[in-house]
């Protein structure tokens, strides 16, 4: 091969490159997420991202796209998947479409703790880590919200309290359980909540009392009810070719970043829970218990939800299921 057909031929592989950006600067990743830069989880992301530079000696930059700017919420993964973004977050339970196991940390009840959900994660990672790989992503790490309660703009005693009630849904979980309730289902995400109080277009919904506080929704709700019905968690990944795009050192590097992110991260979570709800209490809104009854009524919705799930996924929910409830 001559020197003309040599350059010719790194021509041609500069046009095919992946999607990340290398230079002589090093590699830039654009990473993007559906919230706000200013939730935890934003700021954790931003640290992430600082440390992963710097660990990598600046090889690495990640360029952080927040609230939605550069994809939607539900169209990050598949633009990772797709090539058309490095790296991403997103809400685990917005995959269970394509990826039936990332519900397990949104099926109702079945975690009641920061605990309980550590260990449920344990046994879910390899599932996951596994289907993100036959995708050609690679999983950093994931971080719950901290647990979901009720927010309602009357008092709610019982379930029938809730049926007619028009609630805010944002994936398949929520849009069955307000089904199950008898709630007219409402697909709203985090960012247009207050919007969507204000106009009247939703009066109950089950989230985080984090996200209750970001929104300011005691100028439209007066009731938030520590139900603890589930820790769904974000989870941030990576495409493997980005990934590769680093050297090896570099790559453990990253993947360090990525431990501490997450151990970061679950410690914010618990603060934010408990700052949140006393917030809550501070701007008059009513925190508290449900009843005796309605609690008894949502755990058999739980039951309920775990039963159809575990039909749903088959084998694998038992991968998950069987060593949680077995093994400490």
């Amino acid at each position: 091969m001559n020197r003309r057909q040599c350059a010719g031929l790194v021509a041609g592989l500069a046009l095919v490159r992946p999607g990340f950006a290398q230079d002589r600067a090093g590699v830039r990743w654009k990473l993007a997420t559906g919230y706000r830069a200013e939730t935890f989880h934003g700021r954790n992301l931003a640290q992430f991202a600082a440390e992963a530079a710097q660990a990598t000696q600046g090889v690495l930059a990640i360029e952080l796209h927040a609230n939605g700017a550069l994809f939607k919420l539900a169209d990050i993964w598949p633009a990772c998947e797709q090539g058309q973004l490095d790296a991403g977050e997103t809400i685990m339970t917005s995959l269970v479409k394509t990826l039936p196991i990332a519900g397990a940390d949104s099926v109702p009840f079945a975690v009641s703790s920061y605990e309980d959900a550590r260990r449920m994660w344990r046994h879910q990672r390899p599932l996951i880590e596994r289907q993100f790989a036959a995708r050609g992503l690679e999983v950093l790490y994931a971080v719950p919200w901290p647990p979901q309660g009720l927010f309602s703009t009357r008092p709610v005693a019982v379930s029938a309290d809730l049926k007619g009630s028009r609630m805010r849904t944002y994936n398949q979980t929520t849009v069955r359980i307000a089904q199950l309730l008898g709630a007219a289902p409402v697909d709203v995400p985090m960012v247009d909540v207050a919007r969507a109080l204000a106009a009247g277009r939703i009066d109950t919904m089950i989230t985080s009392a984090v996200t209750g506080v970001e929104n300011q929704v005691w100028s439209h709700v007066k009731h938030y009810y520590e139900i603890n019905a589930w820790f769904p968690k974000n989870i941030v990944f990576v495409r493997q070719a980005a990934m590769r795009s680093l050297d090896a050192a570099q790559q453990q590097a990253v993947r360090r970043a990525a431990l501490a992110a997450e151990a970061r991260g679950w410690q914010a979570s618990m603060t934010a829970a408990l700052e949140s709800v006393d917030e809550l209490r501070r701007r008059g809104m009513k925190v508290e218990r449900v009843s005796p009854e309605f609690d008894k009524e949502i755990k058999r919705l739980g039951e309920r939800f775990s039963l159809e799930w575990i039909r749903d996924v088959g084998r694998e929910a038992n991968e998950i299921f069987v060593p949680y409830y077995t093994q400490q």
